[in-house]
C-alpha cells in the first residue's frame, strides 16, 4: 500500500506529520518508510488532488481523514480532545490506517 503525505511548502506541520505517519505506521506493524512526501504547490493541483489542506496523510490516493471543504491551498486542522489541532492524535491517526486495511 502506498502511504502518501501531502503538504503545502512551508508547512509548520510537516515535519512532525512525517515524523507522526512514520511512527503510526511503525505501530501497526507496517513499514515506515513507504510514506512520501508531496508538496503540493499551486491551487490548480489543489483542486486536482482534492486536496484538504496541509498535511493530508494519503493511502493508495485516498484522504484518510475525508473532509467536505473544497480543495485548497491552506493549513488543515483536525479535531482533537483540545478542540482543533494543525494534526490528528497518534490515536485516532492509527484507527485511519487500521481502517485502511493491512497494507500488505
Amino acid at each position: 500500500m502506498a502511504y502518501e503525505l501531502r503538504i503545502i511548502p512551508g508547512c509548520p506541520h510537516g515535519a512532525p506529520a512525517l515524523e507522526l505517519f512514520r511512527a503510526a505506521l511503525a505501530a501497526e506493524g507496517r513499514d515506515p518508510e513507504h510514506v512520501t512526501v508531496r508538496e503540493v504547490l499551486s491551487e490548480n493541483e489543489a483542486t486536482a488532488l482534492h486536496f484538504q489542506g496541509s498535511p493530508s496523510f494519503m493511502s493508495s490516493d485516498r484522504d484518510m481523514f475525508p473532509a467536505k471543504s473544497a480543495p485548497a491551498l491552506s493549513c488543515r486542522l483536525y479535531r482533537s480532545e483540545g478542540g482543533v489541532d494543525g494534526l490528528p492524535s497518534a490515536a485516532s491517526l492509527r484507527a485511519a490506517l487500521r481502517g485502511f486495511g493491512s497494507g500488505a
